[in-house]
């Protein structure tokens, strides 16, 4: 079976990119009830890593005087993150993909050229095994 069956495109994904402000990071996370999402280059479009709401409650705690107007003015590549989900290419190997979707709720897939073209969440993998099970 290839990875590719379990790939949800990135059409379909919510991302952000690395040039998008602290504020609007904050408005897509919580328009779409996510604890962490992909983030990309926007100029390139190669998978960043992965911002998670702990990432962004540390880094809002040590800054003094912030607030959500200047909130707009931080990249949110420049925050520091504690670690990245870390990702797969398109031509990896299932066990691969089982290994880190058991350490990640979702797993970025990239092209040859570290693009990102979407994610496979630990949810699709688990319900597609629960529905082999069951047809045995």
């Amino acid at each position: 079976m290839n990875i590719l069956f379990f790939l949800k495109p990135k059409g379909e994904c919510v991302y952000v990119y690395d040039e998008d402000s602290l504020r609007q990071v904050l408005d897509v996370m919580e328009a779409h009830r996510f604890a962490s999402i992909p983030m990309i280059s926007k100029s390139t479009g190669a998978y960043k890593g992965t911002i998670t709401e702990g990432d962004l409650l540390w880094y809002i705690k040590n800054q003094h005087n912030l607030n959500l107007h200047s909130a707009k003015d931080i990249r949110i590549k420049d925050i520091k993150r504690h670690r990245d989900n870390q990702p797969v290419s398109v031509g990896a190997k299932m066990e691969d993909l089982f290994s880190k979707a058991v350490q990640q709720n979702f797993v970025p897939v990239i092209d040859g050229q570290k693009c990102f073209i979407g994610i496979i969440t630990r949810k699709n993998i688990i319900e597609y095994l629960c529905e082999k099970t069951e047809k045995k």
